[in-house]
């Protein structure tokens, strides 16, 4: 039932999966109602289909790069939700199961397939002989672990997991690097209003877009699309491609800038890439997200 008076905010869950804390760690909770579901992609369509207000979702990680679903479905399927925020978080994992146990017991981990990357080197030196299986989130893989309480089981989640739902943690910090962090990015419609954060950004501006065109197979394409933000002193700070999804070599191009469309510069420039191209498309303008620790 929805709670007068409160937002709702679409998140990956269960309870417990770093999406929750990016949420709980930005917004004014009193304004806020979650509303945990069990994809990424269920949370951004919720949004799309009016049943929640917001949705907070991952883009990119600093040890796996950009999770893919959300790019593709700003570039898709959701292409008329706009970024309106975004968050940083330090993201550590555990190693979590239903009961202790030695690593040497364990044949199986289950969690995020982005997880499992961020936890490569772990998985690879103490448990080689374990198979990895891939969950809708690091909180569900806690939560069946935990249920199906079986010795050679084991999960990889949060210790705030661990807690919701019983866990033992058998190991913590295992993630690649200490320095590990995901982007997380509030996703509304064109038309809505901010998002109740728990304070006003006064950060720069930030605007991402994705383009893709005819003349990719050309020569030098690339390079003249942008050509159009260097002429004018813009800075790039991501630019990666994706498939089209037609023919094979097809590509869409995705690049976060600094500066706000309204600005002179950046709208020129803007306009110089559509020239170009068969779509540009700007998936938001926000403020950047404070360096964490600030």
């Amino acid at each position: 039932m929805h709670e007068p008076g409160r937002a709702r905010a679409a998140y990956l869950g269960p309870a417990g999966t770093f999406s929750e804390q990016a949420l709980l760690a930005s917004a004014d909770a009193d304004a806020v109602e979650q509303v945990p579901v069990k994809t990424i992609y269920d949370a951004v369509l919720a949004v799309r289909d009016g049943d929640a207000a917001y949705a907070v979702v991952p883009l990119e990680n600093s040890l796996e790069g950009s999770v893919s679903v959300t790019l593709d479905l700003l570039a898709g399927e959701a292409r008329e939700l706009r970024i309106v925020a975004e968050v940083l978080l330090r993201v550590s994992h555990a190693l979590i199961a239903s009961e202790r146990v030695e690593l040497t017991e364990i044949d199986t981990v289950v969690s995020h397939p982005q997880v499992l990357g961020q936890s490569a080197l772990f998985l690879r030196r103490e448990l080689s002989r374990a198979r990895a299986l891939a969950a809708d989130s690091s909180a569900e893989a806690v939560r069946t672990v935990t249920r199906e309480r079986r010795r050679g089981a084991a999960a990889i989640g949060t210790r705030l997991a661990a807690e919701i739902y019983g866990g033992v943690i058998l190991r913590e910090a295992i993630e690649d690097r200490g320095d590990n962090e995901t982007r997380f990015a509030w996703l509304a419609r064109e038309d809505a209003l901010a998002p109740p954060l728990r304070a006003q950004p006064t950060t720069p501006w930030k605007t991402s877009i994705v383009f893709w065109g005819a003349g990719a197979d050309r020569s030098g394409w690339l390079v003249r699309c942008l050509d159009e933000f260097a002429q004018r002193g813009i800075n790039l700070t991501k630019i990666e491609s994706r498939p089209l999804r037609a023919r094979l070599g097809t590509y869409m191009f995705f690049v976060d800038l600094d500066g706000h469309p309204s600005e002179a510069e950046v709208s020129e420039a803007i306009t110089g890439v559509s020239a170009r191209c068969e779509m540009v498309h700007v998936m938001g303008t926000y403020h950047a997200a404070a360096p964490i620790g600030d």
